[in-house]
């Protein structure tokens, strides 16, 4: 899974400190067991005890069936003893062993090499929290994209009504959605501003989350100002820029409103360059067209996105006013 640094390692925080608060809790239950059953403790120790005399006589390859067996007959005693011991002392038989949030792993996220379950969710669930911070996700939703506000006259260009045309761009970003892998295409969406490109892309990201896959979101200007002072302020590739690179699907907005210097323009085509040879999805949005695009960032960068991106033009009116003329209208 391609989650950055910071979702891994918050992840893995918020288990050790699942593991301690267990083996926390675990100790303060062996105390009072010791202050109020005593013998319990002392059966536990005669317990391991028989269990390493048995492990010595395995070791040592001598032929010691009868004695193994009369320490297991021994041991299971022991044990009805203990359980006893608990109980009319009040407590639960495993009261004084650690109660994981997950016993499949013990809150350690793997289970002999492989992530265990419990970590794919948490890794999930610090994701939604970290682009929750940065953005409006609850509000990001494919049930919370509304086509009404698309007008449904024929445009004056095209001939084609612009909510037939939002309808097909629809579909096809929640078949994204629903189909995505780390195969899936590459998407640019253009078109003016308050069309629905960051929301449509944030309900793309909601979904493939949900799904486990990493997801890297963040706007053109904000991660090439990261690119260049980590870039900058050390000699090797930024932390930045690798998590934009490796990242299961990277989401690159309002490409177009940054600073443009020589050093960004070259470090946008190596980011798309990147993921392109590295087969991993992107998804762009700007306001600019594919011929102002071309004239901001010479014809390579354009040729790299016209060749190997899925383009959907976003068209209407701004859905950012008629939401704040309905409203003002239902208010008035």
């Amino acid at each position: 899974m391609g989650y950055d640094r910071e979702i891994y390692d918050s992840a893995m925080a918020v288990l050790a400190d699942r593991r301690s608060a267990a083996n926390r809790t675990a100790r303060q239950h062996r105390e009072e067991v010791r202050q109020r059953c005593p013998r319990a403790l002392e059966i536990e120790q005669e317990i391991s005890g028989a269990g390493l005399r048995a492990a010595r006589l395995i070791i040592a390859g001598k032929d010691a069936k009868e004695q193994i067996a009369v320490l297991a007959e021994e041991n299971l005693r022991q044990q009805r003893e203990f359980a006893g011991a608990m109980r009319e002392a009040g407590f639960p038989e495993d009261y004084m062993e650690p109660h994981f949030a997950c016993q499949a792993c013990r809150d350690e996220g793997y289970i002999d090499g492989k992530m265990c379950e419990c970590l794919k969710l948490l890794l999930r669930e610090t994701a939604q929290q970290k682009l929750n911070r940065l953005t409006p996700l609850a509000l990001s939703s494919f049930e919370r994209f509304d086509l009404s506000y698309y007008p449904t006259e024929p445009d004056e260009k095209t001939g084609i009504p612009p909510r037939r045309k939002m309808e097909d761009i629809f579909r096809f970003c929640t078949g994204y959605a629903e189909r995505f892998s780390l195969h899936s295409p590459s998407i640019l969406m253009t078109g003016a501003t308050g069309l629905g490109k960051t929301h449509l892309s944030l309900a793309i990201a909601r979904a493939v989350i949900e799904k486990g896959y990493g997801v890297v979101y963040g706007s053109a200007q904000n991660f090439m100002l990261q690119i260049e002072r980590e870039r900058f302020g050390r000699s090797d590739s930024s932390e930045s820029e690798r998590q934009m690179q490796e990242c299961d699907l990277l989401i690159l907005d309002d490409l177009g409103v940054e600073f443009l210097t020589q050093f960004v323009s070259a470090a946008v085509y190596n980011l798309i360059n990147t993921r392109l040879m590295a087969e991993r999805p992107t998804i762009i949005s700007t306001n600019l067209s594919i011929s102002e695009l071309e004239s901001r960032y010479s014809e390579r960068v354009v040729s790299r996105i016209i060749a190997n991106y899925r383009i959907l033009p976003f068209v209407g009116r701004d859905v950012r006013q008629l939401k704040r003329m309905r409203e003002a209208g239902m208010n008035s």
